[in-house]
């Protein structure tokens, strides 16, 4: 069984709200462990103050950065010294680096051409650059999401359970992420394109291509690329829900089935 990959998770408080630490943490658990865990901020300050119960729930470290200068991010600049500390350790075979704060840039390079995989985690507004260094980006409002249909689940669950007329005891539910419509979909001119040549990339002679390989390829060229952007849980899912495509599940050699898809076009 292959082991666990360890992973340092450096956390930038000034540009994270505490709500999402929950389910930022609950994303990392995918991709390894968290054998790390820093969140850096002046803690002196008000500003973070709502970050106190977040830390003490997720047994996260507290790295003290003063604002030496106003108008100057001296957090930044702490949370890079750390991160090339682990990095030279060897310990780590990846860093999960929350901020939406382009300074982070070079950092993210900087730890791929050393061979560490990089997971950047930020919200929308996070510059392309910054998504673009990493190996693989992830939108905080797409990790919430899934939390939140996780939660609808379970509390449609109990409320069967408990014959309670579909409403949780403790409220409502939160509510799961929305479809895209087949027309917005297929409107998308960047998923399109990227969809495309994925599947031309990895497609055998007949034009037949596994879908996880098609998945890899278009992550390997844009970072941020998953199918929750869409609110598809699997990108099976999206590519059925676009529908221009043919999609067999066919049987593997070890046990088990795969998807493999085609693109019609001529």
């Amino acid at each position: 069984m292959p082991e666990t990959p360890h992973l340092a998770v450096l956390i930038d408080a000034d540009n994270v709200a505490p709500r999402h630490i929950g389910a930022l943490l609950a994303e990392v658990s995918k991709y390894g462990d968290a054998s790390v865990r820093r969140m850096y901020g002046d803690w002196t300050g008000q500003q973070l103050k709502g970050w106190k119960d977040a830390v003490n729930e997720h047994a996260i470290q507290p790295v003290q950065q003063f604002a030496y200068t106003a108008g100057k991010n001296a957090t930044d600049s702490a949370l890079i010294i750390d991160a090339m500390d682990l990095l030279y350790t060897g310990r780590f075979d990846g860093f999960c680096l929350v901020s939406s704060d382009s300074d982070f840039t070079r950092l993210a390079s900087r730890l791929r051409e050393s061979g560490a995989t990089v997971y950047g985690f930020g919200e929308r507004k996070t510059p392309q650059a910054f998504v673009n260094a990493c190996n693989r980006f992830v939108y905080l409002d797409v990790v919430e999401s899934a939390v939140a249909a996780a939660a609808a689940d379970s509390a449609s669950d109990a409320d069967g359970a408990a014959k309670t007329g579909g409403r949780s005891k403790h409220g409502a539910a939160p509510s799961a992420p929305k479809p895209a419509a087949q027309n917005a979909l297929r409107g998308d001119a960047r998923l399109m394109t990227l969809l495309r040549t994925g599947i031309r990339d990895a497609s055998d002679d007949e034009g037949w291509a596994n879908l996880g390989a098609v998945g890899n390829l278009i992550r390997n060229q844009a970072p941020d690329f998953d199918s929750r952007n869409w609110g598809f849980a699997k990108l099976a899912d999206l590519v059925a829900a676009i529908g221009l495509f043919t999609v067999e599940r066919v049987a593997s050699p070890n046990g088990g089935s795969v998807i493999h898809i085609k693109d019609e076009r001529p």
